[in-house]
């Protein structure tokens, strides 16, 4: 009778069964650029909208602010867990079926792509605001790597 230990269930394995995937590596390093971009630097920017001080018991500025704030960070996480679960893909073999997280995060960064410029385009109109809010492109880039390494 052989005995099973908590950390045969728990481990992960670190060896390689394929060779690197060059464009899954490069979305992988996209995603933790963004990530880190995003949590930081982002949340320094979000701060300039902070307001300031409250007048007496309204605290609805407050309110609206820390709840984007809140969504921001949501992205954030977004950003680190598909940052997590790329490097799952590209340095482990833990994914018995690599390819269908890869078609999800593909259909997931495609969508985002399409929610931000759809947002742009519904939002008041300024100079180059494609540009000038392009971060679409990212979104897009990182869903044709993922796209083209998972085929």
């Amino acid at each position: 009778m052989t005995t099973s230990t908590p950390s045969q269930y728990f481990s992960i394995p670190l060896i390689q069964k394929h060779s690197m995937n060059i464009p899954i590596l490069i979305a992988n390093i996209l995603t933790l650029l963004a990530f880190v971009a995003h949590a930081f630097v982002g949340d320094k920017e979000l701060k300039v909208n902070e307001p300031i001080a409250e007048v007496g018991e309204n605290f609805q500025k407050r309110e609206k602010w820390t709840m984007a704030r809140c969504g921001w960070h949501w992205v954030s996480f977004d950003l680190f867990f598909a940052t997590f679960g790329l490097g799952l893909i590209n340095f482990t073999s833990y994914f018995d079926n690599e390819k269908t997280l890869l078609h999800i995060l593909n259909v997931y960064f495609l969508g985002y792509a399409v929610v931000w410029t759809l947002t742009i385009a519904i939002s008041k109109q300024f100079p180059k605001n494609y540009v000038k809010l392009g971060q679409w492109i990212l979104l897009l880039v990182i869903s044709g790597l993922i796209y083209f390494g998972a085929n």
